[in-house]
């Protein structure tokens, strides 16, 4: 997820160059290389071991990061339309409206099927133990529904793009009202039993995430509907301009709302001072990333110089935070202390089971 959103802010900075453009498609080289390997080795590690499989979707914390899949292959989606699509022509737009569908569909159970089993569950859930990951698998709607945007625009059959655009609405409906839901949980717990500890102090930028990607996703969709709308005669001639501006209002609000979220999670970290380095600083560079998105895009559209230089210089930041976290997860994956799986720790391995189960962790 945030290799892929470095790469797409690379590539959609206002004010870019062609330097830029190049190092953007390496880095989009990077993450389908690392969405690749990552997919494969989870895939092997839950075959050979499914047990692992059935603790990891019962741990209230590490199940939620099956929400990451959708987001990382929507920034993929993005860059392949951006890219691939212009150079290599009309079989590239069919198999990036493909991988859309499967991310959709892939968005659509996580964010209702995690949920759903967090509420299932047989252990109780106290209101201390939550945390902003709780989000993750919710906002995957939302950031396929802004991917949902960037497909339409390619695709050269406006009946296609209008149903693209339909379902990227409705995958937008069902994940920012829930985020907004969870956030309501999350401010109470942070009000009653105050910010998490150092070691999970970064997710607290996480609810960033939902306001910069359903902002921009607002706006990217509103501009399709403003082109696609007249062309297949739906909801009548105005309706595309409709959309368009209702889009861009409600882009400013929740751009407004996450400066609240960005204040409040600075704030921690300034209060922190100081905390170690682990796998979840990742939680810099997603989050902040689609806030620079939403922020620049605003911009152009209104169109405001400020927003478009507030958004290349966040986008800035957070390319230098990825190059930070990234160094450190290096290190960490050298020393081998960067691998760990929270959900072991609830399982009880018989025999020779035991060994295996820790060295498949």
């Amino acid at each position: 997820m945030g290799t892929g959103m470095v790469s797409t802010l690379l590539n959609t900075l206002p004010y870019n160059a062609r330097w830029l453009y190049w190092i953007s498609i390496v880095i989009f080289a990077l993450n389908v290389l690392l969405f690749l390997i990552a997919c494969i080795i989870s895939f092997l590690r839950y075959i050979l071991y499914p047990e692992i499989f059935r603790a990891m979707i019962s741990h209230p914390v590490q199940s939620m990061f099956i929400g990451t899949l959708p987001m990382g292959l929507a920034t993929i989606v993005n860059m392949f339309c951006f890219v691939c699509v212009p150079a290599w022509g009309e079989w590239a737009t069919s198999f990036a409206w493909t991988i859309w569908i499967i991310d959709a569909v892939i968005s659509v159970v996580s964010a209702l099927s995690l949920p759903f089993l967090l509420m299932s569950g047989t252990d109780e859930i106290q209101l201390s133990s939550m945390t902003a990951v709780w989000l993750v698998p919710i906002v995957g709607c939302v950031v396929t529904a802004s991917s949902g945007a960037v497909v339409a625009d390619i695709l050269p059959n406006p009946q296609h793009a209008l149903w693209t655009i339909i379902v990227s609405y409705v995958l937008w409906g069902i994940g920012l009202p829930l985020a907004l839901m969870v956030m309501v949980i999350y401010l109470q717990r942070l009000t009653l039993h105050k910010i998490p500890p150092k070691a999970m102090i970064v997710s607290v930028f996480l609810p960033i995430g939902p306001f910069g990607s359903g902002g921009y996703g607002a706006m990217k969709l509103g501009k399709a509907a403003q082109t696609i709308f007249p062309q297949t005669h739906t909801l009548g001639d105005l309706a595309g301009s409709a959309f368009y501006v209702m889009g861009s209002l409600v882009a400013l609000i929740l751009w407004a709302f996450g400066l609240v979220w960005l204040f409040f999670a600075s704030a921690s970290i300034v209060r922190c001072k100081t905390f170690p380095f682990n796998i979840g600083w990742w939680g810099f560079t997603f989050p902040i990333g689609a806030y620079a998105m939403c922020t620049y895009q605003i911009g152009i559209e209104l169109p405001s110089a400020f927003f478009r230089i507030l958004g290349t210089i966040i986008a800035l930041c957070v390319v230098a935070l990825w190059i930070v976290v990234s160094v450190g997860t290096l290190k960490g994956v050298v020393s081998g202390q960067m691998f760990q799986a929270p959900c072991l720790a609830d399982m009880r391995p018989k025999g020779d089971n035991k060994d295996a189960i820790v060295k498949a962790a």
